[in-house]
């Protein structure tokens, strides 16, 4: 994709632009607190797609030069040995990395606020949230500082930041893109994301990072199609570009609880999108309310289990201590905040023996339901899904004080995590001057089909997307 126009747009926003953009509104006590590290020496290749692109990367990848923290007090000041796949893709592509973002401690939350650095402030309004856990590269993306800034996602923490930040945030198939370098969080949920300003530059961002990897296991052996090619991305002379494409629309994700206002954008863009050539079909995802509690019994178990690692031992904070079982306490306590903590107890408590038949292995069943009730709707004949991404837009810094009100953030993002397709958030709207995202999600391995209607939409809805 050499000629692709989004690498064009993305080669003309330069470092020196991107230090500038961080100066104006990340440095200092008031600034953003999108970024948790940075290089002012980055430069980048002159050679490569990417070539001099400034990008961000969020500090659960690992990097060589900058250190790797995920937000947690355990890893503060923690250089890694090697690097993610991902960070070392986009460094062979060119770009240079300035710096490592602001995130919730190890990825869980819906907010930013439980770094143990700091919350990361929304750009649009910084009383309020960026959303979570990738909130400091959305930050930095609806800032300007960066246009392409790489997240990960459990459970939605790319998606809802892009939401809530009012840019393009795309989780792909759960394999497509290497975990290879990604702390883990929970490896059979966790993704790696690509953040940009528009379809094009998310599109563009994501063709340089995926394909196998013989480093991770989950990799999967699929060809990297070309995910948004230059006929799609540019104008297009075809007034039904999406002729052909049959859109579902879940009603289970539009529930009478849901703001009106939310709902009416969707309707709206639905609306845009059966004008370019789309057919609308309702469908039912019956199992959908029951995603949520299944992931907050699956997250938990599998970080119960990732984070064992974290102990005082083998590397990170160590805690001083007359014993050893102390030494494993206080390292543990002091390493890890309030959120990691509640999750990794709920973990350990639904793999304990008595309760592991009761919660985990009941979870699982659930879990392959939801994915089989997914797995219909497309062999129905519907190509994607469309719904709200978020059932609200960004709150304010410390609205959210209940752990259950805030897991609801995740309501309508969850789903694509536990099955592992490929899903994306984009802006369609805003209510009370904050934006609000769309979201398609698409069977197993086809990105293309739901960047090209992405990139219709946006290109449809135009200015009107922001307002």
């Amino acid at each position: 994709m050499s000629d692709h126009p989004a690498l064009g747009t993305l080669r003309a926003h330069r470092v020196a632009d991107a230090w500038a953009a961080f100066d104006a509104v990340c440095a200092g006590a008031d600034g953003l607190n999108a970024f948790l590290a940075v290089d002012r020496e980055a430069t980048g290749l002159d050679v490569g797609p990417l070539a001099g692109v400034p990008v961000a990367i969020k500090d659960n990848l690992a990097t060589h030069e900058l250190p790797t923290t995920c937000g947690s007090r355990v890893l503060e000041g923690y250089m890694s040995p090697f690097e993610a796949t991902a960070v070392r893709r986009l460094r062979d592509a060119g770009a240079a990395i300035l710096g490592k973002t602001n995130m919730d401690e190890f990825a869980m939350g819906s907010s930013n606020e439980n770094s143990a650095f700091g919350p990361v402030r929304n750009p649009l309004d910084r009383t309020r949230v960026p959303g979570g856990s990738s909130g400091g590269s959305a930050a930095a993306v609806a800032a300007g500082v960066v246009r392409l800034a790489l997240g990960s996602e459990t459970g939605g923490s790319v998606r809802q930041p892009a939401a809530f930040c009012g840019i393009v945030g795309v989780k792909p198939t759960y394999g497509r893109v290497s975990r290879y370098g990604l702390v883990a969080y929970a490896s059979s949920l966790d993704h790696v994301g690509v953040f940009g300003r528009t379809v094009g530059d998310a599109a563009a961002g994501l063709q340089i990072i995926a394909g196998h990897d013989r480093f991770d296991a989950t990799s999967a052996p699929h060809a990297v199609p070309e995910f948004l090619p230059p006929t799609v991305d540019g104008a297009s002379a075809d007034p039904r570009p999406l002729a052909g494409l049959v859109i579902g629309r879940p009603v289970e994700y539009f529930p009478a609880s849901l703001d009106a206002r939310i709902a009416a954008h969707c309707r709206h863009a639905l609306t845009v999108l059966e004008s370019l050539g789309a057919e609308i079909r309702d469908v039912s995802l019956p199992s959908t309310d029951l995603a949520s509690p299944v992931y907050y019994i699956i997250a938990p178990a599998e970080a119960s289990s990732n984070l064992a690692r974290y102990d005082g031992v083998r590397y990170g904070r160590r805690a001083m201590a007359d014993d050893l079982g102390a030494m494993y306490e206080r390292t543990r306590s002091e390493g890890f905040g309030a959120e990691v903590t509640r999750r990794i107890l709920l973990g350990t408590y639904v793999l304990s023996a008595g309760y592991y038949d009761a919660y985990y292995r009941r979870a699982q069943a659930v879990r392959e339901l939801i994915r089989q009730e997914f797995s219909q709707v497309f062999a129905s004949g519907v190509h994607l899904l469309f719904t709200p991404t978020a059932p609200t837009p960004a709150f304010r810094i410390g609205e959210v004080s209940d752990p259950y009100e805030m897991y609801l953030s995740d309501i309508f993002t969850v789903t694509a995590n536990l099955v592992g397709i490929p899903a994306m958030s984009q802006p369609i709207g805003r209510v009370d001057g904050l934006p609000i995202g769309g979201q398609f999600m698409a069977p197993h391995f086809t990105e293309p089909t739901m960047l090209r209607a992405a990139a219709a939409l946006e290109r449809a809805l135009g200015a009107e997307a922001h307002q």
